[in-house]
C-alpha cells in the first residue's frame, strides 16, 4: 500500500515549487525545458507505435507531457493524474485547448488505459529513509502496472550518478534492482534505457 504520509509530503514539496516558479519546468523541479523534453522523448517510446491508444500520466504536474504527446502526433485519450490539486488546476488552465485531455486529482478517477507513464515521481524523498522510499517505489510500480493493459514507463535518478553531485534529499535508484524487480514480478518484456546525458534512467515495461 502506498504511504499516504509520503504522498502528503511530496504534495507539499511540489506545491511549494509551483507557487515559487509557476507552471514551468522549474515548477515541477526540473532544471530546464530541454531536459524535460528529453525525458518525455524517452518515456513516449512506450506508446510511440500506438498513437491512437489511451495514455495515463501518473504524476502529471501541470500537464506538459500532454502537450508533448499532441505535438508528437498522438491522438488517443490522455488522462493526467496528480496528487496536488494546485497542479491539476494549473494543468487545466494551461492545456484547456487540447482535445480529449483530462486532469484529475483523485486516483480513483483514473481508469486503466493501454499505457501509463510516470516522470520524476521517485526523485524527491526528502528525509525519508532509502529502504522506506524503495518500498514506496515498488508499491507505485505495482499501481502503474494495474493502470496499464499494454505497458508502462517511468524514470528515476540513477545510483550511477557521481557521488559528489548527489543531494541527500533525492533518491538515486539502482537501475539494475528495478529492472530485476520488473522482470521477475511484472513482465518478461522490460527495457532499461540509460544512454542520455541525464543522471537518470528510464524503464519501459510491456505487458
Amino acid at each position: 500500500m502506498i504511504s499516504q504520509q509520503i504522498l502528503g509530503r511530496v504534495r507539499q514539496y511540489y506545491e511549494g515549487k509551483l507557487a515559487e516558479h509557476g507552471a514551468t519546468p522549474r515548477g515541477v523541479d526540473w532544471n530546464s525545458g530541454e531536459s524535460q523534453q528529453l525525458r518525455f522523448r524517452e518515456l513516449a517510446r512506450v506508446c510511440a507505435d500506438d498513437p491512437s491508444a489511451g495514455v495515463n500520466d501518473y504524476g502529471c504536474g501541470y500537464g506538459a507531457f500532454a502537450a508533448y504527446l499532441r505535438a508528437s502526433g498522438h491522438t488517443g485519450p490522455y488522462r493526467g493524474f496528480d496528487i496536488s490539486p494546485a497542479m491539476i488546476e494549473a494543468a487545466r488552465r494551461q492545456h484547456a485547448g487540447l482535445a480529449d485531455c483530462q486532469f484529475v486529482a483523485d486516483r480513483a478517477a483514473l481508469a486503466p488505459a493501454p499505457y501509463t507513464v510516470a516522470s520524476g515521481i521517485f526523485n524527491v524523498k526528502q528525509d525519508t529513509g532509502d529502504e522506506e522510499w524503495r518500498r514506496y517505489v515498488i508499491d507505485t510500480i505495482e499501481d502503474l502496472a494495474a493502470l496499464s493493459t499494454k505497458g508502462f514507463a517511468f524514470n528515476a535518478l540513477t545510483s550511477y550518478s557521481d557521488p559528489e553531485r548527489r543531494r541527500p534529499d533525492l533518491y538515486y535508484a539502482d537501475p539494475l534492482d528495478l529492472f530485476d524487480h520488473c522482470k521477475r514480478h511484472v513482465s518478461r518484456l522490460v527495457s532499461l534505457l540509460h544512454d542520455t546525458p541525464l543522471y537518470e534512467f528510464t524503464l519501459i515495461v510491456r505487458l
